[in-house]
């Protein structure tokens, strides 16, 4: 909801670039009409008595008048926070939002972080409702399982008891990713550093993403040098990996390939890692807000992945905790992540 705009000739203030030049010359110009009105004054005879309270009362609104376009469109931004402190989000400050001073800078990065609140906002709204949807499956599915066996309408086989057992690991996968996103919103997490291969850390994670791959009969190609050693967690790297090597499976179609091609850089000390999906690309003007929280991509069969929109931004934080970056290079075989790491783990003070 925009509140009421102004355009800039209706602000005197703002048509500087700078708030300092205009608060300069707001000065000057009443005090030069101060001037010219007392020697005015004066010349008609008129008192000093007289003269200095009216001089001073038309210097006091001359000021007043300029002065206003500067502190109205303070007044909207203190209006649309107080707004948004209580949920709404779709206030915007339009007033002096074209100006080219301080204030009106201010105006346009307000409205940047409103627009930001409100597309966070609205995209936890969904998770929560996806989440919730997500957990009422497997709970359903559980709860009539169970009822099922102990009415005795059917027997604990174990084909039972591992549809009950199927969906407890989604459960726990559910749970595990809302611990994640917890993490992600603090900012931060311990690391329970170790050294290990970096090859066979790589095998152990892509193994189980193979089996969860189903008929989609995706390849995934592993080409790491032999015994590539690293310091970090294995846990948290794990989460990175994970997310976006299942990332490069989901948006590439049936049949197709996946690489995942690891190579040191000694002048650096880091151990880079590419991940591509042949055939699919990345606008370069969404490389970066893919990573964003909440941000969905479009799935294998060209509609919504189906995701949360939280996996990406784990990944990179997930990097983060390790002192490493995560992003998108131009490749032309297909979308190319590249996730860069320092070998060894320096340990913060």
């Amino acid at each position: 909801m925009p509140l009421k705009r102004r355009s800039i000739r209706d602000r005197p203030i703002g048509m500087l670039s700078s708030l300092k030049a205009e608060l300069s010359v707001l000065i000057v110009i009443a005090t030069a009409i101060a001037f010219v009105l007392a020697w005015q004054f004066l010349k008609w005879g008129w008192s000093g008595w007289l003269a200095m309270p009216l001089t001073l009362a038309v210097a006091l609104g001359i000021t007043y008048f300029f002065a206003h376009g500067l502190t109205s469109p303070l007044r909207q931004m203190r209006d649309a926070a107080e707004a948004m402190a209580e949920g709404d989000y779709t206030v915007r400050v339009e007033e002096a939002a074209d100006s080219r001073d301080e204030v009106g800078q201010l105006a346009r990065s307000f409205n940047e972080m409103a627009g930001e609140l409100q597309h966070a906002d609205q995209m936890r709204r969904d998770m929560v409702a996806n989440v919730s949807h997500e957990l009422r499956t497997p709970v359903s599915a559980l709860q009539a399982l169970v009822e099922n066996m102990a009415d005795g309408v059917v027997d604990p086989t174990p084909a039972n008891l591992e549809g009950i057992l199927n969906q407890t690991h989604k459960l726990s996968d559910l749970i595990a990713f809302l611990l994640d996103m917890s993490r992600v919103e603090a900012g931060a997490a311990s690391l329970e550093v170790e050294k290990f291969d970096f090859g066979d850390f790589l095998d152990e994670t892509i193994k189980p993403l193979e089996i969860a791959d189903g008929g989609h009969n995706h390849d995934i190609h592993l080409v790491v040098p032999d015994h590539v050693m690293m310091e970090g967690d294995p846990d948290r790297l794990s989460q990175l990996f994970t997310n976006i090597i299942a990332n490069a499976l989901k948006h590439s179609p049936d049949g197709t390939a996946v690489l995942v091609e690891v190579h040191e850089d000694p002048d650096l000390g880091t151990i880079v890692t590419n991940v591509i999906n042949y055939g699919s690309q990345i606008p370069k003007e969404a490389r970066n807000d893919i990573f964003r929280r909440y941000v969905k991509g479009v799935g294998r069969t060209g509609t919504g992945s189906g995701g949360t929109g939280l996996g990406l931004s784990i990944a990179r934080w997930a990097a983060g905790l390790h002192g490493g970056t995560v992003k998108v290079v131009p490749d032309d075989r297909g979308a190319n992540f590249e996730i860069s790491l320092p070998k060894y783990h320096i340990m913060d003070d």
